[in-house]
């Protein structure tokens, strides 16, 4: 049976309580390139800290994913009234609506590189033209151990990230690094 989670399911509590506030500024910035109560996607969201939250602060109507059900389960706790689903990033029946924006903050490259295809290739259909895609890869191609999770993560690098985005009428409109060194593409969709 595959795990939705990349391991995380086993290292719930762990990440909960590892999870910084990098990101949050980032994030906040963001939302501001959005159309006001914007409609957000927040792919892979953990326990909804401090993306979600950020998120709602900014007054954007939210649905999360994430694969992990103790993190999902964190989530419902905090955020009671944000719709939530337990399911693989890459098959998110969220795909199915659309959305202003849609970001993915650490986790593209938890995902295998087919599956990380696959989550472009359904954001590139799930948000509205002129929406924005936010996520974080590191911008040289490599893999490595995730510090928390044990397992293997890879990155496509920006060259590639860039290349698959345009495929699917996504534009890279800018990259950016944060204090943790995460690496951010913001790209936008084109109108078909």
């Amino acid at each position: 049976m595959r795990d939705t989670s990349s391991g995380y399911e086993e290292i719930a509590a762990r990440f909960v309580a590892a999870r910084s506030r990098i990101g949050e500024d980032e994030v906040r910035a963001w939302t501001q390139s959005l159309p006001a109560g914007a409609s957000v996607l927040d792919l892979g969201c953990g326990h909804g800290v401090p993306v979600t939250e950020t998120l709602l602060a900014a007054g954007c109507r939210v649905h999360a994913v994430d694969g992990a059900p103790a993190l999902v389960a964190a989530f419902r706790e905090r955020f009671p009234d944000v719709p939530v689903a337990c399911e693989a990033a890459d098959e998110s029946t969220f795909f199915d609506r659309s959305y202003d924006g849609i970001v993915a903050w650490g986790l593209l490259f938890l995902l295998e590189p087919a599956a990380q295809r696959r989550v472009i290739a359904n954001v590139s259909r799930a948000v509205t033209p002129g929406g924005s895609f936010l996520f974080t890869a590191p911008a040289q191609a490599c893999t490595w151990t995730d510090v928390l999770s044990r397992r293997s993560s890879t990155s496509l690098g920006a060259e590639a990230y860039r290349s698959l985005l345009a495929e699917h009428d996504l534009v890279v409109a800018e990259e950016f690094d944060d204090e943790g060194d995460n690496h951010y593409y913001v790209a936008f969709r084109r109108p078909r």
